[in-house]
């Protein structure tokens, strides 16, 4: 498995949870790393990308200002820190890889496994 995703659970409104991608298993660096999410019925969407290279973060709208992504590059992981969870935010989120980023939308292009995030009271 190249990119292994963990941290989901249940939480209530309002919680936080932090989210991480284990990416060792990548041969080449990506042009980004971050995660996408598909809610139940829903398409994919993105959530947010943070550049391998100069680490700039890009965020969809409705997640500015709550989630927060990092990486830590010893140790070839990235992080989602979430925090001010909503019932909307109720999702399997996937790790990926991106190539580009056009107007803060991340261009995935490899995934692994997701790992399930449920808010609710």
């Amino acid at each position: 498995v190249q990119l292994q995703a963990s941290g989901g659970g249940l939480v209530q409104p309002g919680g936080s949870l932090r989210l991480s991608c284990d990416a060792s298993g990548l041969s080449l660096v990506p042009n980004y790393l971050g995660w996408f999410r598909q809610a139940p019925g829903k398409e994919r969407e993105g959530v947010s990308c943070i550049s391998s290279s100069d680490g700039s973060a890009h965020y969809r709208d409705s997640v500015k200002g709550r989630f927060t992504i990092s990486r830590d590059n010893a140790k070839n992981t990235v992080y989602l820190q979430m925090n001010g969870l909503k019932p909307e935010d109720t999702a399997v989120y996937y790790c990926a890889t991106a190539y580009g980023v056009i107007a803060d939308n991340c261009l995935f292009d490899t995934w692994g496994q997701g790992t399930l995030v449920t808010v609710s009271s």
